[in-house]
């Protein structure tokens, strides 16, 4: 859609990215603050701010869900939630959420990761319990997945990210 090509480099890919989609992806591990910018992208039952990132995992590169103030970030993965230590925020101001369902991706929907035979996934979120928090969208399963409790949750109705 962006016309980016994904690697197994993260790094290669932050590159690309801040050249021809005017966002970033700022490396971090457990400890570190959020970056200025970071898209915030919901809140933890516990009142701590989620934000939105990804994370390379098991020959995917993953998005996930990021809490600095617990120094912690999950990505889901077959069917479990799993603590990262090396993931990138998402930095940008110009996006919005957006309604959607299933397999829909709407235009401007933002990548932010593929699996490793090329899938494309996206952010998305969705309220949870008391929390609103954020997870992957992967078209061809037809939902939206969020690392939550030890478990992947799925949901069929969710919102995702798009440029403005």
């Amino acid at each position: 859609m962006f016309g980016i090509t994904f690697s197994n480099n993260i790094t290669e890919h932050r590159q690309k990215s801040r050249v021809m989609t005017g966002y970033t992806w700022v490396a971090s591990s457990h400890g570190r603050a959020a970056p200025p910018r970071a898209v915030q992208a919901g809140q933890d039952a516990d009142g701590s701010l989620i934000y939105a990132g990804r994370a390379f995992f098991h020959g995917d590169t993953l998005p996930c869900k990021i809490v600095p103030q617990r120094r912690e970030a999950y990505v889901s993965h077959n069917g479990r939630e799993h603590n990262v230590s090396n993931y990138e925020y998402l930095v940008e101001q110009h996006m919005q959420w957006v309604s959607s369902s299933g397999s829909y991706i709407p235009p401007g929907a933002v990548p932010a990761g593929h699996t490793s035979s090329g899938e494309t996934l996206y952010l998305g979120r969705v309220r949870h319990g008391n929390s609103i928090t954020v997870g992957k969208v992967h078209p061809s399963h037809g939902c939206l997945y969020i690392p939550f409790g030890g478990n992947e949750v799925n949901y069929n109705s969710y919102e995702i990210l798009v440029m403005r």
